[in-house]
């Protein structure tokens, strides 16, 4: 099956599904660097070089990702195969953007749960850890920089960090307080609650593409009431299938069953990115689940931002440590228990993406911007970032001072931390870059301290 149309250029490539799929199966492999790393990616593929879609539709369609809960790179890519493929094209581009760093992760939580205690293995997430922080700070610091454009704005960040740090309210509740501040908000103040348009404007033009600007929407991609009931209906099965199953064979209060039931939540409040949902993540998987420590907390972190695909891919590691450790299927099992806990995670958290996007991708290329849908996402997003400034201090407080305040105060991982952010703010550096320098140099302090 092909993507054409009539105002396409005839000198245009046509884009079969085989070579689609190839090529979201490369992305899979090389989308490193996060969100932004992931999208540039896609541009620079997708709109310059091999000319599929047009800057103007990679944008909008990209702007209407940001606002979405979910990973926006991995729904960027399912909007992208399903505008082109259809449904099929959609589904095959948002999997394989997931797949290969589910696959990496269940390999590097079994090699962290099963070797971390070795001095090696050790010594290296010593340094990671401080790192980490630094990074969590940047992305505070990056998502504020685009999203508090006024004082309001400041406010809401402002109220949403006391919120969670000094009255320790729970994330949901915060996200709820925030939409409905932008809803009255966008009413009563509407200049204050616009997006910021913070991808620039769509002046850029790399020659035909075979989504052009003025390529009509397919038949696939206009809104059908039928349609939506459809894939909503489609969904819920997708949904209640395996909760039914997990509910029959493990009970509600059973390991399995709750972690669908948690990261289903989870996957509906990550406005903002990944960042956003860590610190529900650990309210719940730390604070009230117990299925891993603060420590293996920061250190899923750290291996989530040396892993390709979205950074989200966090929750495998968190799945797959609760089911090791749980020993859901007994003590022989425990890699099993593990793998199967970081697929049914994965399932959980990425589902309701791919609903967003088939669901809502007739009405984005029919429609513009609404202030009344925008003004509460703008206020979530506002929140977002007092809520990652008390992630930062989080992660800083466990890994300064592991033992707590009266215990000793790592001199070294201060000096690994403030270098880690130098390096991030200052010179610019890449997070890969950062993460393994800042190991090796946790390594050599282990074994210095050794000698």
């Amino acid at each position: 099956m092909t993507f054409s149309s009539p105002e396409v250029d005839p000198t245009a490539p046509i884009v079969t599904r085989a070579e689609a799929f190839r090529f979201w199966l490369k992305l899979g492999f090389i989308s490193f660097g996060g969100p932004a790393g992931q999208i540039a990616i896609m541009h620079t593929e997708l709109v310059e070089r091999r000319r599929w879609i047009s800057e103007k539709r990679f944008l909008h369609a990209l702007n209407y990702c940001m606002v979405l809960p979910g990973p926006e790179a991995q729904q960027l890519a399912t909007y992208i195969g399903w505008l082109m493929h259809r449904t099929w094209g959609g589904v095959v581009a948002g999997v394989l953007f997931v797949l290969p760093s589910l696959f990496i992760l269940i390999a590097l939580s079994w090699v962290y749960i099963a070797f971390g205690h070795l001095p090696l293995v050790e010594g290296l997430f010593y340094g990671i850890k401080p790192a980490v922080t630094a990074i969590v700070l940047q992305a505070a610091h990056r998502i504020g920089s685009r999203a508090l454009k006024n004082g309001v704005l400041w406010a809401i960040a402002g109220a949403a960090f006391v919120a969670i740090f000094a009255l320790h309210l729970p994330f949901p509740l915060i996200v709820a307080g925030a939409a409905l501040t932008g809803y009255v908000g966008g009413k009563l103040a509407p200049d204050k609650f616009r997006a910021g348009g913070g991808h620039g404007a769509a002046d850029k033009h790399f020659g035909p593409a075979v989504i052009d600007d003025h390529t009509p929407a397919p038949e696939h991609a206009r809104f059908s009431r039928a349609r939506v009931a459809w894939l909503m209906l489609a969904g819920l099965v997708l949904w209640e299938t395996p909760m039914l199953v997990l509910w029959s064979i493990y009970g509600w209060e059973g390991t399995l069953t709750q972690m669908g039931w948690f990261f289903t939540k989870a996957a509906l409040l990550t406005f903002g990115g990944a960042y956003a949902v860590l610190p529900y993540v650990y309210q719940g998987a730390v604070g009230h689940y117990g299925w891993l420590t603060p420590t293996q907390m920061i250190d899923g972190l750290a291996l989530g931002e040396t892993t390709p695909g979205p950074l989200i891919m966090v929750v495998a590691f968190v799945g797959f440590v609760g089911g090791y450790v749980t020993q859901v299927f007994g003590p022989e099992q425990q890699f099993l228990a593990g793998a199967v806990a970081a697929t049914l995670v994965t399932w959980f958290t990425f589902l309701p993406s791919f609903l967003f996007i088939l669901i809502g991708g007739p009405l984005v290329e029919a429609t513009h911007n609404d202030l009344k849908f925008t003004a509460p996402l703008t206020a979530i997003t506002a929140a977002v970032v007092g809520v990652i400034l008390n992630l930062a201090l989080f992660f800083g407080y466990h890994v300064l001072w592991p033992k707590g305040f009266g215990g000793a105060f790592e001199v070294a991982s201060a000096v690994i931390a403030v270098a880690a952010a130098l390096a991030l703010f200052r010179f610019k550096r890449g997070v890969m870059e950062v993460i393994a320098v800042s190991a090796v140099t946790g390594l050599g302090v282990k074994l210095l301290a050794g000698l």
